[in-house]
């Protein structure tokens, strides 16, 4: 029979780092295709108000984002100091709102479109006329789903 021997002194072999680049490689491609990027770069400070009651947004795919506050720095020379409306990417009146639901409902699945949520991101210091303004417009639309977005209160 053959000897074993005991207690001798063996040394940890080294870990193996071949697979190393594997796994780097498998994280990039897991953040690369679950990250989204922002789809609207914001052209007016918006500050939304705090609130103590909120509720989020289950399904953020059927929100429609309008924005209502005072242009960026870059815009102020072009359209003034007092809130604007922004819708997608660019400057609006109250008058384009209509066309704005309707094209982002055309841009929905059909059996989508009723659930359809226009979410007002406004800033804290606004008038509250330009907001009345808003909804009638979307009322004459027809988009009675309506989302205030605010921000929780600090306690």
């Amino acid at each position: 029979m053959g000897k074993f021997k005991k207690g001798g002194s063996k040394e940890l072999p080294e870990i193996s780092t071949a697979s190393l680049p594997d796994i780097v490689f498998m994280l990039l491609f897991f953040f690369m295709v679950s990250t989204t990027m922002r789809e609207v770069e914001l052209n007016v400070d918006v500050m939304v108000p705090t609130a103590k009651e909120i509720v989020k947004l289950e399904k953020k795919d059927l929100v429609s984002n309008i924005y209502v506050g005072v242009p960026m720095r870059q815009f102020a020379k072009t359209m003034g100091t007092e809130p604007q409306i922004q819708l997608n990417d660019q400057f609006a009146s109250v008058d384009e709102i209509q066309a704005f639901i309707s094209t982002e409902r055309e841009a929905r699945k059909e059996e989508l479109r009723n659930k359809l949520t226009t979410s007002l991101k406004v800033d804290q210091y606004t008038k509250m006329g330009i907001i009345i303004d808003i909804k009638q417009e979307l009322r004459k639309a027809s988009s009675l789903k309506l989302n205030y977005s605010t921000r929780e209160t600090a306690e």
